[in-house]
């Protein structure tokens, strides 16, 4: 029994963040190299607008980064507080993206509802307030796929897939949303205010059935590097979650893919590939897997459109490149592969095909 992403509906917060950010971390930086270092890696990004959920400062406001202080310089806030936040926005954002499939009466059919996220943590969660706002018969079965980082969603359309492989009449509410702009660190290290660069608010959500309509889901495969596992770290501290995001992450990637290119693509030539769901996980991200796979630049412009508008999202970010990619006319029998990038370090990789 085949398994097929039908639909995916996307949304971000209404706040544009990027150019407040940059300011946040320009003021942090004393050192002039260190300001001068940062300015070309803003330039070389590829990121023209980030989306969040707390609302920018006005210009000229020295203290705070955002417009209800909750960063301000000095007294920014505990994990308590930004979880806080996180279980009021969380919730809301989701909702707007499931609002969005457009169910209708259909809702009542849902029958599994799969919810990833990796920046908050709260019980009853998002998987309830969905159910409950959504209008879900309050019996479906609810999973959580928690803490896996960027590649969660590729993890979540792997377990969607077992679902209706076993059971198909099941039909599947994958819900990906991330609030990283939450745990912003009050930081002089350049290296952490990079990585702080990257990241914005968003929430994709996505059906999944046995209906052969959209991207037929063909197999799975996930490439890990152990011995990588800490250049991707994600942990809970007193003021919000930390994260290691290493400068060798592009390098190991390219170098994971090509050593393990015959196993993600079952076989497969780069060639034969016509639609490339690539996670934006940064610019040098999809310089590496250009690289491994030898593609030309056009084979990565939905992730670059994703990267461009909305920065990375975490686990969303690649159901946006697969998003943008059905909103084209897809020819019949096209091939893809998806993959996102997280701890472990992984890559976790999807075969797919548009159906007829």
């Amino acid at each position: 029994m085949a398994a097929y992403l039908n639909r995916i509906a996307v949304a971000v917060p209404e706040h544009e963040v990027h150019g407040s950010f940059i300011g946040f971390a320009e003021r942090m930086l004393t050192d002039r190299r260190a300001r001068l270092l940062f300015d070309r890696m803003v330039a070389r990004s590829e990121i023209n607008r980030r989306w969040s959920c707390l609302v920018p400062a006005r210009p000229g406001a020295n203290q705070s980064v955002d417009a209800d202080g909750f960063y301000t310089l000095g007294r920014f806030p505990t994990t308590a507080e930004r979880m806080g936040r996180y279980e009021r926005e969380a919730p809301a954002l989701a909702i707007k993206a499931v609002d969005k499939l457009a169910l209708g009466n259909a809702a009542q059919e849902i029958t599994h509802l799969i919810v990833t996220s990796c920046t908050g943590l709260s019980a009853p969660g998002i998987d309830f307030e969905i159910m409950r706002a959504c209008g879900l018969d309050p019996h479906l079965e609810r999973t959580i796929v928690g803490f896996m980082g960027c590649n969660a969603a590729i993890n979540a359309l792997k377990l969607a897939r077992h679902v209706i492989r076993s059971t198909p009449q099941a039909r599947v509410l994958v819900v990906s949303v991330e609030l990283c702009t939450l745990h912003l660190q009050e930081s002089e290290d350049i290296d952490r205010l990079l990585s702080f660069l990257l990241f914005g608010d968003g929430c994709a959500a996505a059906l999944v059935s046995a209906e052969p309509s959209g991207f037929a889901l063909d197999g799975f495969h996930a490439e890990v590097v152990p011995e990588a596992a800490e250049q991707i770290t994600w942990t809970i501290g007193d003021f919000g979650f930390d994260m290691t995001l290493s400068g060798r992450v592009p390098a190991t990637i390219a170098g994971a893919l090509r050593a393990g290119s015959n196993r993600v693509l079952s076989g497969a030539s780069a060639d034969a590939i016509d639609l490339w769901a690539v996670h934006p996980g940064g610019r040098t991200v999809l310089d590496a897997v250009e690289e491994a796979f030898e593609l030309d630049k056009a084979a990565l412009a939905h992730s670059r459109a994703v990267l461009r508008d909305y920065g990375n999202m975490s686990s969303p970010t690649v159901l946006f490149v697969l998003e943008s990619m059905m909103r084209q006319k897809v020819t019949a029998g096209a091939r893809g592969c998806a993959m996102a990038f997280g701890p472990g370090l992984t890559a976790e990789t999807m075969l797919f095909s548009a159906a007829a």
